[in-house]
């Protein structure tokens, strides 16, 4: 097997927080989005190739989503902010101001609707249609929609938000009502959860655990699938269509691991120079990112040696 190789996509001039693949567009392509502590989310072509930067956030972002179709995206950033873009001109359309930090943003799937949760604990839901009203929260009226930072929001389907917390919790929420519907706990705080909307799973770290949960926890089919690393990692991402390995970042050394469905190590690539924040797969499951303390993001084969794309020539 050809030793992986990493590209290297450079720009961002602190750690990288988070990354956000698009889905696959009509013209086969897709879209690279990725959030940084020095305030300017970066929008690349799948290559990893530089299209432009959103401009306007005062502090670190934690979170970038584009809309399905990419001609939205939403941000997230410690300045109390979260904002809606024009992804073709690059420019915002509206800021939603917050009472503290904004660690995780989600579009709905019409991009009609934002979701958002950080540091005070509340979820708030923005109707895009009219900007100026006041948002909805998330939970009873008065109460807190968690007991810790909320860390990620996702959109799932039509009508079902989901959240996680450094309280431990994961909670699904019917936006229709604005009402919980369940929850599952976690003994420790959870530190990542990524919508793999291809396997229909929620892909989630706490501790040294990585969990792979049905997005819809009442559906049918497929199980909760959990396992204990040997370390605590940072990030998790599954394969998105043969779904048989994950991927994962840690801050406690500059590696990003390939890991079979049972927990095996199948590869450790070294290449980044500080603790890895967050990894990605494409949606096309052949190559996936990562981005570091170190503030380049990596672009690594998901079969090294293989003719694909960007790869061409390198094999």
């Amino acid at each position: 097997m050809s030793a992986p190789k990493a590209l290297v996509a450079a720009g961002h001039t602190r750690p990288v927080t988070h990354l956000s693949f698009s889905p696959i567009q009509e013209d086969g392509t897709f879209l690279l989005v990725s959030s940084c502590k020095d305030g300017n989310p970066m929008l690349r072509e799948w290559t990893g190739d530089w299209i432009g930067t959103f401009l306007g956030h005062k502090g670190a972002v934690w979170s970038t989503k584009l809309s399905p179709d990419a001609s939205r995206a939403a941000t997230g950033s410690a300045d109390f902010t979260a904002k809606i873009w024009d992804a073709y001109a690059g420019n915002p359309l509206h800021s939603f101001p917050h009472n503290h930090i904004v660690r995780s943003v989600a579009l709905s799937p019409t991009s009609g609707h934002l979701l958002t949760g950080g540091q005070e604990k509340k979820v708030r839901i923005f109707d895009l249609a009219r900007p100026d009203a006041e948002p909805d929260f998330l939970g009873e009226p008065g109460a807190l929609s968690h007991e810790g930072t909320v860390k990620s929001v996702v959109w799932v389907g039509e009508h079902t938000g989901v959240t996680a917390g450094e309280d431990g919790l994961i909670k699904w929420w019917d936006l229709r009502t604005r009402k919980l519907t369940t929850s599952l706990t976690f003994p420790s705080a959870i530190t990542s959860m990524e919508l793999s909307a291809q396997t229909k799973r929620l892909v989630v770290t706490s501790g040294n655990t990585v969990a792979f949960i049905p997005v819809l926890p009442m559906g049918t089919g497929t199980e909760t699938h959990s396992l204990t690393l040997p370390y605590a990692p940072s990030s998790a991402s599954i394969h998105p269509l043969l779904q048989d390995r994950f991927v994962t970042g840690n801050t406690g050394d500059e590696w990003v691991r390939v890991h079979g469905m049972d927990g095996e190590e199948r590869e450790v690539l070294k290449g980044h120079h500080g603790p890895v924040h967050c990894v990605e797969f494409s949606p096309d499951g052949e190559m996936y990112a990562s981005g570091s303390e170190d503030g380049t993001i990596r672009l690594w084969q998901t079969t090294p040696g293989k003719t694909y794309g960007l790869w061409e020539g390198q094999g």
